[in-house]
């Protein structure tokens, strides 16, 4: 009996490998269109796995990476019990706490509001605009932000000097900072963040709206016990990401923002290994600060994904 049995599944592998084979072929043009993407993932992503090793290095310029002689967790050592752990640390969760607090919701609220909207053209401009922030780099925003909040022409200074009071540099003042970081990132990502939830709510069964409005239920009680329900699978994939990049406090933002008055709070891990790296030239350093920040949010994702399966049947994998 084993041989058969042994025989079929050989023979069922050998069906399904040209089944595979056989769809590649006729998909050809969509796996070409892929090709640039997987090229791009194995160049950028995969391929300078290889400089992690100098994470464990003691690095010498004349002998380079794979020759340079091993340093164990020296860097580790160095980096957790340097007075700038902590504070890194701090300001990073701070900010990204902050921002998974603020911004996670911000685009489920949006999209359940579109929802509702029955005026096909205001619907569509309100996503356009929206929509737009997202395309808008960095550094345009930031130059915005400067424009409006300068001492000198500022639009919030002009305000503030009608009403009797002193012209102040907003963007430089510590307590500013947060607010700052925090209302921009939720001005330039709520639109797009939304595409995902909208995307969500058309596919929920029409039937239990119709079903729902024979009980007597009102719109927000449809809200509530049908849509909210029907993309809950969406909205805890998208926490999972997003507690994933818990340490990722968006080094561009932050480093743009970056004012010596504020550099108490502001200095997180990202900024902090580009100053490491470039700044300093303490690349095994730099490489080992970003190595623990990888495997953190791997950890986190990894914990995060298991409790939300085991709590709320929900799941990457």
């Amino acid at each position: 009996m084993t041989q058969p049995v042994t025989r079929s599944r050989a023979e069922q592998r050998a069906r399904d490998r040209k089944r595979l084979w056989r769809n590649i072929v006729r998909h050809r043009m969509l796996y070409l269109f892929i090709l640039p993407c997987f090229v791009s993932l194995i160049i950028f992503s995969y391929i300078p796995m290889g400089g992690i090793v100098l994470a464990f290095k003691n690095y010498k310029y004349n002998l380079g990476i794979y020759g340079s002689p091993w340093a164990g967790f020296k860097w580790f050592n160095n980096f957790i019990t340097s007075p700038e752990f902590w504070i890194t640390i701090k300001n990073t969760l701070r900010i990204t706490i902050l921002k998974l607090a603020i911004g996670f919701p911000a685009p489920i609220i949006l999209a359940l509001l579109l929802n509702e909207v029955r005026h096909a053209k205001f619907k569509r401009v309100v996503q356009t605009v929206s929509y737009l922030p997202n395309f808008v780099s960095w550094v345009v925003v930031v130059q915005l932000m400067r424009a409006l909040f300068t001492p000198y022409g500022g639009l919030i200074n002009e305000i503030r000097k009608a009403m009797g009071y002193d012209a102040v540099f907003i963007m430089g003042l510590k307590n500013a900072f947060l607010p700052l970081v925090i209302f921009s990132d939720l001005w330039k990502n709520i639109g797009w963040g939304s595409i995902v939830y909208l995307a969500a709510i058309t596919s929920v069964d029409t039937q239990l709206y119709e079903a729902a409005v024979i009980d007597g239920a009102n719109h927000r009680q449809q809200v509530w016990h049908i849509t909210i329900p029907g993309i809950m699978q969406t909205i805890g994939i998208m926490f999972i990401m997003a507690v994933g990049g818990l340490l990722n406090a968006g080094y561009d933002q932050i480093l743009l923002l970056q004012q010596p008055a504020n550099l108490t709070i502001s200095q997180v891990l990202d900024t902090y290994v580009l100053q490491t790296g470039l700044k300093y030239g303490k690349f095994e350093l730099a490489t080992a600060i970003g190595l623990f920040k990888s495997v953190f949010s791997l950890v986190m994702v990894v914990v995060t994904n298991y409790l939300a399966q085991r709590f709320a049947e929900v799941g990457l994998w």
